[in-house]
């Protein structure tokens, strides 16, 4: 790919930040017992104050809470298993106007999740019903990795509440790559 079309796409990815990466979603479920007990069951994490009540109620809480880093948990909605592979890995459909689509279409079509970042404004309850925004926060500009060239993609999503107060913030880092230039000159 020449340089006027690296700069060309850089162009195009940009007019993304600052703008959201799809729709806002709710919660398919509120906060509840049933699925802390789960986790906490999975992670062996024994911290009364997500299951015992009584314990709870005398805590600084005044009640039972949920792991903090169960926050994305509650807002991930079922997978569409059939035709997955069709839409690039993704558990749901993707609109076609994104940067990733537009990564893809350029080729950059390998994807590596590099790190995610949970903030917490407060704990949750059961009851909660949380809701999500997704903003896309930058796009680096071109790199070249083991893995190939490729873009660094990171976005936030911001968690609300019924009330629309925000109880957390998750930022989600992404490398687009293009595995057909693996060993490209650094």
């Amino acid at each position: 790919m020449a340089d006027d079309e690296l700069d060309t796409l850089r162009a195009r990815l940009e007019e993304y930040v600052g703008k959201p990466l799809g729709p806002s979603a709710e919660a398919p479920d509120e906060v509840n017992l049933p699925m802390i007990r789960h986790w906490v069951d999975a992670l062996d994490d024994r911290n009364p104050v997500y299951l015992d009540e009584e314990l709870a109620a005398t805590t600084r809480f005044g009640g039972i809470v949920a792991p903090p880093a169960m926050l994305q948990a509650w807002t991930m909605p079922r997978p569409q298993i059939e035709g997955i592979a069709e839409r690039g890995g993704a558990p749901g459909e993707m609109g076609s106007d994104n940067p990733i689509s537009v990564l893809d279409e350029a080729g950059y079509v390998g994807t590596l999740a590099t790190n995610s970042e949970l903030e917490f404004e407060r704990y949750l309850r059961p009851g909660d019903r949380l809701k999500t925004s997704t903003e896309l926060e930058s796009i680096s500009n071109r790199k070249t990795t083991a893995l190939g060239q490729g873009y660094f993609v990171t976005w936030i999503t911001t968690y609300t509440d019924g009330q629309d107060e925000v109880v957390g913030r998750q930022l989600f880092r992404i490398l687009k790559f293009d595995p057909a230039t693996i060993g490209a000159a650094r």
